[in-house]
């Protein structure tokens, strides 16, 4: 064990989660070089944050630029970098939101995005989506549902949180199957308004748009614009969680434009600043000017190195045609991935959206393969590909390269990852 890792023992909580034992020393692209000199191809990209690529050239001179220039305003001045990256990511929002607020983190983005469906309607009610994740924060851990370890011993959460099925159709909630079901989803979500909350009395719907942690389900076309049109006929607000399923990661800049939704509100983090703490909260006008001066704030949110970041990665994903190039590599790795399924009994489900794919093992009789998943894990990071799991039995593969990972270096995962599966029979299938 490295001296890094056994000295982290001694002064990091055990609550904080590191998911390898790698030491890094260098990283550039999708490569992870760790300081005994193993290279690893990083098929997380960082929790889905680096989605440019480690350590892309124009975002290393963009922060070593304005470190040197100031480094913090805490809401005192005014700086061209939070003005620019505002006006810059107006082009790429949905038509409307146009008008944004700054924090650290995802988290934050979610705590300052039901504050503001609050004030705005002054109404309290919020429901969200049984499997989602929005944080761990008081606020958005009231709203995650994706895994229970993540509630436990914190109750009592924020009140006025109600939860509605997230339509995870190869594990449906109510026993239907994709394609022939009635969207059950839907009518429980209309029953929510009969037995537990008024509909006038609700704030807003709060939703990922792609399911992130809790397992990378993709909903079925329709779900979104239903959930829309209940919205407006119910006076709600409708907010999309795109922390992690935004800035290019579904090969578009945001997940919704998939399903021609647009939100009233949008959360955006994660990606947004290529690994530096940045998080958005994106609105119309007419909703973010009723947020009266003082009833929201930050010291460190829109951090003038965290904006130049944010800019110069903009930028990499237009100049390079990131989007485009996601598109069609991700076609190829689903190709392959189902390919994959059809010779594995062990694969219950291939389904994503760009490179935001997911890939569910299961056992003999459809069961969720933790255990099968863990031996794929272990066999892949030895052969120095780094994959991470989600779903809330964790039987499922987030496969989320950065968006520049080529068709060679997919299909060199791809080969490994089908090693490990033939490698570990006694486990999935």
């Amino acid at each position: 064990m490295s001296d890094v890792v056994s000295r982290a023992k001694e002064v990091l909580t055990s609550a904080l989660i590191i998911h390898t034992d790698i030491v890094v020393k260098k990283a550039s692209g999708i490569y992870v070089n760790d300081v005994n000199g193993r290279r690893f191809m990083d098929f997380t990209s960082g929790l889905a944050t680096t989605n440019i690529g480690h350590n892309h050239p124009l975002v290393v001179e963009a922060i070593k630029k304005q470190a040197e220039a100031f480094i913090h305003s805490g809401c005192i001045f005014h700086y061209e970098p939070l003005v620019a990256l505002s006006e810059r990511l107006a082009k790429v929002t949905p038509p409307g939101l146009d008008m944004f607020f700054y924090g650290n983190s995802g988290a934050e983005a979610v705590e300052g995005a039901i504050k503001l469906a609050r004030f705005y309607t002054g109404k309290q009610g919020v429901v969200a989506f049984t499997g989602g994740f929005h944080g761990r924060t008081f606020g958005a851990m009231s709203l995650t549902t994706s895994n229970i370890r993540y509630r436990k011993r914190y109750q009592p959460f924020v009140p006025s949180v109600y939860h509605s099925p997230y339509p995870y159709c190869f594990r449906c909630f109510f026993g239907q199957r994709a394609g022939s079901c009635g969207m059950d989803c839907l009518v429980h979500l209309e029953r929510l308004f009969k037995h537990l909350v008024p509909p006038d009395e609700v704030a807003c719907m709060i939703i990922e748009p792609v399911l992130g942690e809790g397992g990378y389900v993709v909903p079925p076309q329709g779900f979104l614009g239903r959930l829309r049109e209940i919205c407006d006929r119910r006076g709600m607000l409708l907010i999309f969680d795109e922390v992690q399923a935004g800035m290019g990661r579904t090969a578009k800049w945001f997940a919704s434009e998939h399903f021609g939704v647009v939100p009233d509100i949008m959360t955006i983090a994660k990606g947004i600043a290529s690994g530096l703490p940045l998080s958005a909260i994106a609105s119309r006008k007419e909703i973010m000017m009723e947020w009266a001066p003082g009833a929201h704030g930050t010291t460190f949110g829109g951090n003038p190195i965290s904006c130049a970041s944010a800019l110069a990665t903009l930028e990499v994903i237009e100049r390079e045609g990131l989007l485009d190039h996601a598109a069609s590599v991700g076609e190829f790795a689903l190709g392959r991935l189902r390919e994959m399924k059809d010779r594995n009994d062990g694969i219950g489900d291939v389904r994503g959206l760009g490179l935001m794919i997911g890939v569910e093992f299961v056992g003999n009789k459809g069961e969720p393969d933790t255990e099968g998943l863990k031996r794929i894990l272990k066999y892949c990071y030895d052969k120095g590909l780094v994959l991470l799991e989600c779903g809330v039995d964790k039987n499922i593969i987030r496969l989320a390269p950065p968006l520049p990972v080529t068709r060679d270096e997919i299909a060199r995962g791809l080969d490994i990852l089908e090693e490990a599966i033939s490698g570990t029979r006694e486990g999935p299938g």
